[in-house]
């Protein structure tokens, strides 16, 4: 077994363990597993929720695998997250962010010179920005216009399996 080997097997034991817990404290996912027939079905319903669990350690993508799924991955250790840079142009970057229980740094605020525009695609999350009083609290299929230099924070994201979000950032052209 190769060291990358090694790696992609403890997280494969990872993303099982935390399927396991999330299903010991939802029943309703408890009983779709307990309904599985077999292990195909038993990989899906884990998929649907964010977990990654079906291929095994030496076992390589092949061209019958569908595309990877939005939702798909490995979830990020609790109190993390993950960024994967889906497209990116000179004109604009697009990033899939899988947050586990994390938030923003607990001093200062992101003050980003791109404009963003975010949608959460699983979880939820609480932004908070600097010119407002009370923070937004933001579900599945919400999604926020962030203009250039607004100061924001995420004060929090939710726990395994995460919250997913779809952010596309771009630079405006300069006003005269």
């Amino acid at each position: 077994m190769t060291a990358e080997d090694l790696e992609r097997f403890l997280e494969k034991i990872h993303q099982l363990n935390a399927f396991v817990a999330l299903s010991e404290r939802e029943d309703a996912l408890r009983r779709a597993l307990i309904a599985c027939r077999h292990h195909n079905e038993v990989v899906a319903l884990a998929r649907q929720h964010g977990f990654e669990i079906g291929r095994r350690w030496g076992e390589a993508l092949s061209d019958m695998d569908d595309p990877p799924s939005l939702l798909a991955g490995p979830v990020p250790p609790p109190g993390t997250e993950r960024v994967e840079v889906l497209l990116q142009t000179p004109d604009f970057r697009l990033e899939r962010i899988h947050s586990c229980g994390s938030s923003g740094p607990e001093e200062g605020w992101y003050d980003q010179p791109e404009a963003e525009w975010v949608c959460l695609l699983q979880g939820q999350a609480s932004l908070l920005f600097a010119d407002e009083a009370t923070p937004r609290q933001l579900r599945t299929g919400d999604s926020v216009w962030i203009s250039p230099r607004r100061r924001h924070r995420v004060l929090a994201t939710a726990p395994p399996p995460g919250t997913v979000w779809l952010a596309l950032f771009w630079s405006p052209p300069p006003t005269p």
